[in-house]
């Protein structure tokens, strides 16, 4: 018999798991951690979404509700998690999704996680609601693709479109799905509100997280006041400034013409996030868009808003040669690979890598990135796949109904 060694499922330079990590065993894991380190406001607001939650339970909802048929008897050991998107290799076919108010989850978060996916060449996009200066993250966490709210004005759009160009980003993503804020019942019910309000119960919560207090907010705090950096072509206000909801404008004005806009004066590629409508992929399709980004937003805009991969397959079909990208709700390899084989070309996932920033850092989030590029890599073996285009939805059944 002759002796094969296992697949190589991390790259190469990718050092040992440190042993503290040991006991994180799946994505899962990191938000136990975060629930307890971070102050009751912050880690409310990181894992709430809008109005009953609905949203946010329908999206784990529909990746139970779909089962995968596995094939044996396939000779599986060349298999490779390496995913190509606009023509560029990731070691996984998962990336870091946009989330605002990062750096208040642990110190500089935006950079841990933009310098977590660069070491494991991953796909990380920057915020729009970052404290991070977009320039910044460019040259310290690599990272090229950033996510956009932007309001109805050409001249506003424009402007933006000339920095994020500046700063050498190649991909914008533009958010549509936050016409208005949403109800977030539960940052009123925790007392988290934009702009912070430095109350008692703030301070008071403070002081039992000491490990955050002192690590994370009075170090960020030592640096300067924070502001939202990428709201606009400017400086945007502080987190504490009672102006900062009315300079961050309404986007309620935004439409297709805008987009149109910025086709005509944005070289690079151009994605739009927060579709769910077959119609809304149709209309991106004729604007020459590069992709569509199949989200509710993680529930945290309509409540009762379908889950993104409900709309997945119409979504493909309608898609063209748009690059297909969906979030919501994925949190394990086998959730991947079912939204891979329905018609995916690559997922995002947001909040567990925040937490995984929490437990430990930047080598907190790579063996969280480590985690999901491990399970899938013996996911595929057990489907009795060697690559993630030979997916499809043979792939997938769904659970029948009790």
């Amino acid at each position: 018999m002759t002796a094969y060694s296992p697949v190589q499922v991390k790259p190469p330079s990718t050092p040992a798991t440190p042993r503290r990590l040991d006991r994180f065993l799946c994505l899962d894991d990191f938000e136990t951690v975060a629930r307890r380190r971070l102050p009751r406001q912050i880690y409310g607001y990181y894992s709430g979404a809008a109005e009953t939650n609905r949203s946010l339970r329908a999206n784990r909802e529909s990746y139970a509700a779909l089962a995968l048929l596995p094939r044996v008897l396939v000779d599986t050991r060349a298999r490779s998690t390496v995913t190509s998107l606009f023509r560029k290799s990731f070691s996984l076919p998962v990336g870091i999704a946009p989330m605002g108010l990062s750096a208040l989850s642990s110190f500089r978060g935006d950079i841990v996680l933009a310098q977590a996916a660069a070491a494991e060449d991953a796909l990380m996009v920057a915020s729009a609601t970052s404290l991070t200066p977009l320039e910044t993250m460019a040259i310290e966490g690599g990272t090229r693709w950033f996510q956009a709210y932007l309001p109805g004005d050409r001249e506003r759009i424009g402007a933006m479109l000339r920095r994020v160009d500046g700063a050498g980003f190649e991909t914008i993503v533009l958010t549509a799905d936050v016409q208005v804020p949403a109800n977030r019942e539960n940052n009123a019910r925790t007392g988290f509100s934009m702009p912070l309000r430095p109350t008692p119960r703030l301070f008071w919560d403070g002081a039992r997280h000491p490990r955050w207090s002192l690590g994370t907010f009075l170090r960020t705090l030592a640096r300067g006041m924070p502001h939202f950096e990428n709201m606009d072509a400017f400086r945007g206000p502080a987190i504490l400034s009672r102006s900062a909801e009315r300079n961050i404008g309404t986007r309620d004005g935004l439409c297709w013409e805008h987009v149109a806009f910025m086709r005509d004066n944005w070289k690079g590629r151009l994605v739009i996030k927060g579709i769910l409508s077959p119609e809304d992929v149709a209309l991106a399709r004729a604007a020459g868009l590069d992709g569509v980004w199949l989200s509710n937003h993680g529930g945290r805009q309509l409540d009762s808003a379908i889950a993104p991969l409900l709309m997945l397959q119409e979504a493909a079909r309608e898609a063209g040669e748009m690059a297909v990208l969906i979030d919501g709700g994925i949190r394990r390899g086998t959730d991947v690979l079912k939204a891979l084989a329905l018609g995916a070309d690559f997922v995002f996932i947001g909040r567990p890598f925040l937490y995984a920033s929490v437990a430990a850092g930047t080598a907190g989030v790579r063996h969280a990135l480590h985690l999901m590029r491990s399970e899938i890599a013996r996911d595929m073996a057990m489907l009795g796949v060697n690559t993630i285009g030979e997916l499809s939805p043979a792939h997938v059944r769904r659970f029948a109904a009790p």
